[in-house]
């Protein structure tokens, strides 16, 4: 589906909605930075259990233009308990964790049984509503089970990361609101479903990724990925679309901080720390 009149791009830079800068190999710093040259000057850095996601909370308070999520990965739902709730919970208090998660079901590899992911993602709906930051939900042959208890727990605010289903499955979850976040895999010459599904919805619902260190772009493929490399992401989705580059930029990075409140609200100053509590961010 073209987009007919692209409006005027935004001024702005890029948006990696989801990496994982604790698992990249090299300075974080460094990784940021290029990140940066490359023309991309927000990344969100998710925690896939409590330990990652109080190292991501670390990166955020030390580097500028990185934020932070707060959640259990489904395969290790097993383990999640009152205590990593708890745990979770807490870092969801700083204002640099700006999002639940990374949670959701993954019945392909199975790492957890089915009723412990089930009962996690449900708890991590629970916090979303509560804190009123939105969920970062991982979805792998599991669409029935997931919308299902997506609906029964009214989760509103919902980014399908990795979007891995077709336009039907799009359009289904943009007919509920939830933002559909892309990733390096829509580059390969195999997934034609997914550059579909990219052009069957609105540009509003679309939101773009690296999920570094993994999925790297074809061009790049079988080296690691990294938050720089979002820009090739955003290049498969304005062609798929048939519209340009500036607007899938500008437009998905409205949406990133249209979803994510704390993108356009903090600015980290380089090299500082401070508790999750009282962090002191400069307000932009």
């Amino acid at each position: 589906m073209a987009d007919p009149k692209p409006e005027v791009p935004v001024k702005t830079g890029a948006v990696d909605s989801h990496c994982h800068l604790f698992l990249i190999d090299g300075d974080p710093a460094v990784v940021v930075e290029r990140a940066r040259t490359s023309g991309v000057d927000r990344i969100v850095c998710v925690g896939v259990d409590p330990e990652t996601s109080a190292r991501s909370l670390e990166l955020a308070e030390s580097l500028e233009g990185v934020f932070a999520t707060a959640g259990m990965h489904p395969h290790d739902a097993a383990s999640f308990d009152r205590s990593e709730g708890a745990r979770i919970e807490e870092l969801l208090g700083a204002p640099l964790v700006i999002g639940v998660g990374e949670c959701g079901l993954d019945f392909f590899r199975m790492r957890s049984p089915r009723e412990d992911q089930i009962r996690c993602l449900e708890a991590h709906i629970a916090l979303s509503n509560e804190c009123g930051k939105p969920m970062v939900v991982h979805v792998r042959d599991a669409w029935p089970d997931v919308l299902r208890v997506l609906d029964e727990g009214s989760a509103e605010r919902v980014v399908i990361h990795c979007f891995s289903g077709d336009a039907e499955v799009a359009r289904e979850c943009a007919a509920r609101g939830y933002w559909i976040s892309f990733a390096g895999n829509i580059t390969y010459p195999k997934n034609e479903h997914l550059r579909q599904a990219a052009r069957s919805v609105n540009l509003e619902h679309i939101l773009v990724e690296t999920d570094s260190p993994f999925l790297s772009p074809q061009a790049v493929r079988g080296s690691d990925n990294e938050p720089a490399n979002v820009i090739a992401t955003i290049d498969a989705v304005a062609s798929a679309r048939g519209t340009s580059f500036e607007n899938v930029v500008a437009a998905t990075s409205d949406n990133a901080r249209s979803l994510f409140a704390g993108l356009r609200k903090w600015k980290t100053a380089p090299n500082t720390r401070s508790s999750s509590r009282l962090h002191r961010g400069l307000r932009v």
